[in-house]
């Protein structure tokens, strides 16, 4: 099969590597020359390394870089099976890239977005055929992460639906259906986890703690402010804006001052040398011995918002229980998964907590789901 890929990013990237490895003829188009050169000459280091360390076998490298084909040119793309974009969030761009597709490729020819909240649907709709569009959503980075989001649009068929899900479970990894809504499952579920702890470090809790909290009492691998310095600002606010337009300015997805001013000092994280954290040599580490107690009232407040939009998108049936489970153990490496928490921590204590948080702040954030008060457990 030949799979086109658009865009040489990270993402685009990383998406090639994983189709390339499960034997698919691959092409990865950009129209910036200079990037796909970069882009091909990292992607042949990393091969290069998995050889090294025992990873892969020398052949199986081979393989895999003779299998990728690197152009600026969009017309090669005519004979693929399947095509994903990879390109800049912009809903504008993506619907011209599509159009331009269509006149390009056979009827046949599925084609993805990899977008990460924004509409399948509106994608789909300006295209002749929005029946063969889909969106397969990955996550960074694509060839270590397992799970994959399978979105179909209003409009798209269920042969191709089903044809989507067992290419991408042919190529190793595990799927899980959304419904088309902003963020989908796990970047909408995920927000409480960034803006909640933002706004705990505005009210004056140093960002060490609150990331010593997280991991010591949650047993997550990576704190909110480590993993967003990770992830990058401009990436992370990015998504945090789409979602909350998208849910008509929806105060629960509310993006922060605090980190719309790291983007704007371009303080983006790990990438830049500064974000949350200094990465300079003279960045300098503060040591933290937090009370537990006071780790525990940090981990309660963030845990029972993640579990209330847990809850609310199984409530609103964004996606099934299952994959909602799978989703945020997979998609972003939560310990377990928050409807599972919810059954240990007890739904009548999430309750509990939520209207405290809601009769302190009087804020709709804070909010509880139906999905909480009318059952005993999921």
């Amino acid at each position: 099969m030949i799979v086109g890929i658009i865009g040489c990013g990270t993402m685009g990237a990383g998406i090639a590597q994983v189709a390339a490895s499960n034997d698919n003829k691959v092409i990865v188009v950009d129209t910036n020359e200079v990037a796909l050169q970069k882009a091909q000459d990292a992607m042949n280091l990393a091969i290069e390394k998995l050889v090294n360390k025992g990873k892969i076998q020398e052949e199986k490298g081979n393989d895999i870089i003779k299998n990728i084909t690197w152009t600026s040119s969009i017309d090669t793309l005519a004979k693929s099976s399947l095509i994903i974009e990879a390109i800049v969030e912009k809903i504008e761009i993506k619907q011209s890239l599509f159009q331009s597709l269509e006149s390009i490729v056979s009827d046949s020819c599925i084609l993805a977005s990899n977008t990460s909240s924004l509409s399948i649907t509106s994608i789909a709709s300006s295209c002749k055929f929005p029946e063969r569009v889909i969106g397969i959503h990955f996550f960074n980075p694509a060839t270590l992460m397992q799970l994959v989001e399978i979105v179909p649009a209003l409009q798209t068929s269920a042969p191709i639906t089903a044809e989507a899900k067992r290419i991408i479970d042919s190529w190793g990894k595990t799927t899980v259906f959304a419904k088309d809504t902003p963020g989908f499952i796990v970047n909408r579920i995920a927000r409480p986890f960034y803006s909640e702890a933002i706004r705990i470090h505005e009210e004056g809790t140093p960002i060490e703690i609150i990331d010593q909290a997280l991991k010591t009492i949650g047993g997550f691998k990576m704190g909110p402010f480590e993993l967003m310095d990770l992830i990058g600002h401009d990436v992370n606010y990015a998504v945090t804006e789409s979602v909350w337009t998208s849910f008509y300015y929806d105060q629960k997805y509310t993006p922060s001052f605090t980190q719309k001013r790291l983007v704007e000092a371009k303080w983006l994280g790990r990438k830049s040398g500064r974000g949350f954290y200094n990465y300079s040599e003279n960045g300098t580490p503060v040591n933290t011995s937090p009370e537990r107690s006071t780790m525990q009232a940090i981990f309660d407040r963030v845990i029972v918002m993640l579990i209330n939009e847990a809850a609310n998108a199984l409530f609103l049936n964004v996606a099934t229980k299952d994959d909602i489970e799978l989703a945020m153990t997979k998609g972003v490496n939560y310990p377990k998964g928050l409807l599972q928490w919810a059954n240990e921590i007890g739904l009548k204590n999430v309750v509990k907590k939520l209207d405290e948080l809601y009769q302190l702040y009087q804020e709709d954030r804070y909010r509880c789901t139906p999905a909480l008060r009318n059952r005993e457990a999921f």
